[in-house]
C-alpha cells in the first residue's frame, strides 16, 4: 500500500534554476502591415476596374501608384512601430482603406467629368486625384510628426485651455473675413488666399475636444453635484450649466454668423456626449436636447437659409431644378446603385452635384450598391469602435474622454453626412472622413487619428513588470549580526539593585 501524499500547502516549489522568463508582449504590427498591404492591394485593383469600365489604356502606372500608396502607409506604418507600439493594429489599416477608396471614387469622377467637358468641347478641368494624393502625403507628414511630438498624450491637459482658445480663434477666424476671402458656396468657413485655402473648422473640432477633456476632468464637481429630480431624472443646478450654455452660444454663433449647420451641430453633439460619458447622468442629455431644440426653432424662424435646407429636405422635388437638384440627384443615383451597384466606373457619379466632396456617399451608393456602402459604413462603425474600446482600456479620466470625443466625433460626422445625402435630416454640407476631397479634411483626421493612436498606446502597452519577491522556502539563511543603537553604547541601562546598603 502506497503512503498517503503530502498534503498540498497552497504555492508550487519553484523548479531547479528558477521559472523561465515571461515571452515579451505581442505588438501585432505584423497584422497591421499586412492590412495594410491588402488595403493598397485593394485600392489598386479598383483602379484597375475604373480604368476597365471607362476603356482606358491599363499601363503599369496604376501598378506604381498602388506601390507608391503601399510605400506611403508603410513609412507611416515604421512611425507607428517606433513610437506606438502598441498601438491598435485596425486604426491605421482602416484610414488607410477608406482614404484609399476615396481616392480611386475621386479618379472616378475626374473622368467622368473630363467625358462630359469633351462632349460639351469645354476645356478639361485639371484632375482632383492628383492633388489628392498629394493631400494624402502631406497628412502621413503630419501624422508621423505628431506621432514623433506626442510623448505622452497627457501634455495636452496641460495646454487644454491655450488649446481650447485657438479653436475658438480657428473657429471665428472666417466669420471676421470679407466674403472674398472665406465665403464659398455661401457658407464662411473658409480662409482663401492667393495659392492657398484652408477650412480652420476642421482643426478647431478636435482642438475643442481637448479643451473639453481637460475642462471636464478639472471641474468635474460642477457636473456631478445634485439638482432636481424631474420625471425620475436628476436635472443639473443652474449655477453649474455655465460650461453646456458656452458650447450652446459657441454653436449658435457658428450658424450664425458662418451659417456653417454642420459644424454647429458637429460641436454640440460631440461635448454633449462627452458631457454624459463624465458624469453618466441622463439630465445633462436632457437639457442638451431642449437646448438643441430651441437653437433649431430659434434657426429656422431667423434665417432663411436654414428654412430652405428644411424645405428641401421635406419636399426636394418642389423645386428640382434649383435647391432640390442636389438631394433629387443623389437619391436617384442610390436608387439606381440598388443592392450591388452599377460596378466601379460603370454608374453616372458626375450627375450629382459635389460628388467628390458632399456627397462622395452617393457616388459610393450608386457604383457599389448597398452592399459597398455597408460595407464602408461597417469601417467607419468599427473604426469608431475601436477608439470607444481604447476609451475603456485607458485608465485615467482626461484620456477616457478625450479618446471618446475623438471616436464620437468620427461616428456623429458619418451620422449626419449620411443621413444628408440619403434625406433622413437636412444637409449639412459636413464632408466624409478620410474619404471626400479636400486637404483641411484630411489632414484634421490623420491628426486626430495620430492621437488616438497615440492614446491607444499608452491604453494596451503592458504595465512595467515588477520585481516578485523570492519565496522563503527558496531563500538562503544569512547570520544576522547584532547591532547596537549609539544611544545603548553611551548610556547603557542602569540595572536595579535589589534590597537597600544596610
Amino acid at each position: 500500500m502506497s503512503a498517503p501524499a503530502p498534503p498540498f500547502t497552497g504555492a508550487f516549489p519553484s523548479p531547479p534554476g528558477g521559472f523561465a522568463p515571461a515571452p515579451p508582449p505581442a505588438t501585432r504590427r505584423n497584422v497591421e502591415l499586412l492590412l495594410l498591404g491588402l488595403a493598397a492591394l485593394i485600392t489598386t485593383v479598383s483602379l484597375v476596374l475604373v480604368e476597365a469600365s471607362q476603356e482606358q489604356a491599363i499601363t503599369w502606372e496604376i501598378a506604381k501608384l498602388g506601390a507608391a500608396y503601399l510605400a506611403l502607409f508603410g513609412v507611416a506604418h515604421l512611425a507607428v512601430r517606433r513610437f506606438a507600439a502598441f498601438a491598435d493594429p485596425l486604426l491605421l489599416p482602416i484610414a488607410a482603406l477608406l482614404n484609399g477608396l476615396g481616392l480611386v471614387v475621386i479618379h472616378r469622377v475626374d473622368l467622368a467629368q473630363a467625358q462630359d467637358a469633351a462632349f460639351a468641347n469645354l476645356p478639361i478641368p485639371s484632375p482632383d486625384a492628383n492633388q489628392q494624393v498629394l493631400w494624402t502625403g502631406l497628412g502621413m507628414v503630419v501624422f508621423m510628426g505628431l506621432l514623433i511630438a506626442l510623448r505622452d498624450y497627457r501634455s495636452l491637459a496641460r495646454y487644454s485651455y491655450t488649446v481650447g482658445l485657438l479653436g475658438l480663434v480657428a473657429l471665428a477666424l472666417p466669420a471676421l473675413l470679407p466674403d472674398r476671402y472665406s465665403m464659398v458656396n455661401g457658407a464662411k468657413i473658409w480662409i482663401r488666399l492667393p495659392g492657398f485655402s484652408v477650412q480652420p473648422g476642421e482643426f478647431a473640432k478636435i482642438a475643442l475636444i481637448v479643451f473639453f477633456a481637460g475642462v471636464l476632468v478639472s471641474k468635474r464637481d460642477l457636473f456631478t453635484g445634485a439638482g432636481k429630480h424631474v420625471f425620475g431624472m436628476e436635472l443639473p443646478r443652474m449655477r453649474d450649466m455655465g460650461p453646456i450654455l458656452l458650447v450652446w452660444v459657441v454653436s449658435v454663433g457658428v450658424l450664425v454668423v458662418e451659417k456653417d449647420l454642420g459644424t454647429s451641430l458637429l460641436i454640440f453633439a460631440t461635448v454633449l456626449c462627452m458631457l454624459y460619458i463624465a458624469t453618466e447622468r441622463v439630465g445633462w442629455v436632457a437639457v442638451g436636447l431642449v437646448l438643441l431644440t430651441i437653437g433649431f426653432v430659434f434657426a429656422y424662424n431667423a434665417f432663411g437659409h436654414v428654412r430652405v435646407r428644411v424645405s428641401t429636405w421635406l419636399h426636394p422635388f418642389d423645386d428640382y431644378s434649383s435647391t432640390g437638384y442636389q438631394i433629387s440627384q443623389s437619391m436617384f443615383g442610390l436608387a439606381t446603385g440598388g443592392l450591388a451597384g452599377t460596378g466601379l466606373g460603370s454608374g453616372n457619379p458626375s450627375k450629382v452635384p459635389f460628388a467628390k466632396t458632399d456627397f462622395i456617399i452617393a457616388a459610393i451608393g450608386e457604383e457599389l450598391g448597398l452592399i459597398g456602402l455597408a460595407v464602408i459604413l461597417m469601417l467607419f462603425c468599427i473604426l469608431s469602435v475601436r477608439g470607444i474600446r481604447t476609451a475603456l482600456a485607458i485608465r485615467d479620466s482626461f484620456g477616457k474622454l478625450l479618446a471618446s470625443g475623438l471616436a464620437f466625433t468620427i461616428a456623429i460626422q458619418v451620422f449626419v453626412v449620411v443621413g444628408g445625402v440619403t434625406k433622413l435630416i437636412p444637409l449639412t454640407g459636413l464632408t466624409t472622413p478620410f474619404m471626400s476631397y479636400g486637404g483641411s479634411s484630411l489632414l484634421a483626421n490623420y491628426v486626430l487619428l495620430g492621437v488616438l493612436i497615440k492614446i491607444s498606446d499608452a491604453a494596451r502597452r503592458p504595465a512595467p513588470a515588477r520585481k516578485r519577491a523570492e519565496p522563503i522556502a527558496d531563500a538562503s539563511t544569512q547570520m544576522l549580526r547584532k547591532v547596537e543603537s549609539d544611544t545603548a553604547r553611551v548610556n547603557p541601562p542602569v540595572r536595579k539593585v535589589e534590597g537597600g546598603a544596610g
